[in-house]
């Protein structure tokens, strides 16, 4: 397969141009493969009908990042006494 991604490009245009959008879909992934680093042979024959993409906000409240989880062995620190607060040991 000697195709360019320039080539791959113009022919998922026309095919989006021609309402043949699963030709359109395959023809995108194929060079988002090949952008990818994949290799020519593999980007040809890979199958990315199951592939989904994450859809924003899908980790939490308006954002895609993932939670942060504190290290083995870590403990919260202790809360000030409500009672003590402000006041000087004089």
């Amino acid at each position: 397969m000697t195709t360019t991604l320039a080539e791959l490009q113009q022919r998922m245009d026309a095919a989006a141009e021609a309402l043949d959008f699963e030709e359109a879909r395959r023809l995108r992934d194929q060079i988002n493969l090949l952008r990818g680093g994949a290799g020519s042979e593999q980007a040809a024959v890979a199958d990315t009908a199951g592939l989904t993409r994450q859809q924003p906000g899908a980790m939490g409240l308006g954002t895609s990042q993932q939670r942060m989880t504190p290290p083995a062995g870590w403990k919260p620190p202790r809360k000030p006494d409500p009672m003590t607060k402000g006041r000087s040991r004089r």
